[in-house]
């Protein structure tokens, strides 16, 4: 194992949150080489692999907060930079703290759904390596609520912003009552909670983005809010939205957001929308398009959103964040943090820490002394 020149001693791995300790950055040459053989993989298995070797502790450490620059608040949240693990990578939250020693300024984990499903039938993972993409058509599969919320209670530290994505089961016959009971069981250990009502491989799940439907959701949630805030104290609530939206879906999605007191949007989820340029043989399968061919339909999303709520509420952009360059484009368009997923899969995780330092440089190129005042400028 190589270490790299900045070298910083280790004090503590067992105890507090990443962010907070000086491990060592380990060689990105390494990981990246994994990352190669992995793809080899069927793309399901090499992302039970990655996962498992996160876990293990096997993935890279880079300072969440190396950059004072990046420091940044959403939503209440003291973030130590603004690019974050997207919901999805691990569903069952198993290797949160890990993902954080690699850099990101905070973790979603899920979508978790009250009772464990095994979702849609394999291969239901493609990649299109060509298009720097992926089309996957998971369906929710977790281990479910209850291995979820006793795994993100041990990994609840101080300081560690570790999100729990709560969903529907496919086959329930209330699915506003799945998310009120997947908010109240995460709460007590979560950073924020995140309502997923946006995959499109539940079937019906995004008719909850209807306006009727939505304000029956956000009216639950907030009911069964209320209570939990009083017993547990305050945690943000955010909905995570479609890119496949328009213009008076994404009026009345502010409105009621507003109205009901959520705390941020994540704009977006994955695309059933297939761009001209795609090349890959994949291109045709059925299920959710994310990655680089995603990037301009989101970052469109999320432009007209915050166009709509004019700063009154924080955005969270979504799809095809892979540099400091789109990081940076998400944020000049109105998103005050980032996510990403797709791009580790061709990038590895040694990627966070290359984005942080190209946004640390390119805000600094642009004029900008924090992340906050970049948001919006475009």
């Amino acid at each position: 194992m190589e270490w790299s020149e900045d070298y910083q001693p280790n004090i503590g791995t067992n105890s507090g949150c990443p962010h907070q300790q000086c491990p060592p950055r380990r060689s990105g040459l390494l990981y990246d080489l994994a990352t190669s053989a992995l793809r080899v993989l069927d793309p399901e298995d090499a992302h039970r692999a990655a996962l498992a070797a996160a876990a293990a502790g096997l993935g890279p450490r880079f300072r969440a907060d190396r950059y004072p620059r990046l420091r940044t608040e959403i939503a209440g949240l003291a973030l130590a930079n603004p690019v974050g693990l997207a919901a999805g990578f691990d569903k069952d939250c198993t290797a949160p703290r890990a993902m954080l020693a690699a850099g990101f300024g905070f973790v979603e984990c899920g979508t978790v759904t009250p009772l464990p499903q095994p979702g849609n039938s394999r291969p239901r993972i493609f990649r299109l390596s060509e298009d720097r993409s992926v089309i996957n058509r998971l369906g929710f599969n977790n281990q479910g609520l209850d291995a979820f919320a006793d795994r993100l209670g041990a990994a609840a530290r101080k300081g560690c912003v570790i999100g729990a994505n709560v969903g529907a089961n496919k086959d329930s016959a209330d699915r506003a009552s799945d998310y009120v009971r997947g908010m109240g069981r995460v709460w007590k250990h979560a950073s924020y909670v995140t309502a997923n009502i946006s995959s499109p491989n539940t079937p019906g799940l995004r008719g909850l983005q209807e306006r009727g439907a939505l304000e029956d959701l956000l009216g639950r949630l907030n009911e069964a809010r209320a209570a939990l805030e009083a017993a547990h104290g305050r945690r943000p609530l955010l909905l995570k939205v479609a890119p496949d939206l328009d213009e008076l879906a994404v009026r009345d999605i502010a409105e009621l957001a507003l109205a009901y007191r959520l705390d941020a949007l994540i704009v977006s989820n994955t695309t059933l929308q297939r761009p001209p340029q795609l090349t890959s043989e994949f291109r045709e399968q059925a299920g959710g398009l994310s990655g680089q061919a995603l990037f301009h339909i989101a970052t469109q999303t999320l432009r007209l959103f915050a166009q709509v709520l004019n700063k009154r509420l924080p955005l969270i952009g979504v799809g095809g964040v892979a540099s400091g360059e789109t990081a940076l484009a998400k944020i000049r368009a109105g998103a005050s943090a980032v996510q990403l997923y797709t791009a580790l899969v061709f990038e590895g995780p040694g990627l966070v820490g290359r984005i942080l330092n190209e946004l640390d440089g390119l805000l600094a190129a642009e004029g900008f002394d924090s992340v906050s005042e970049a948001v919006g400028v475009a």
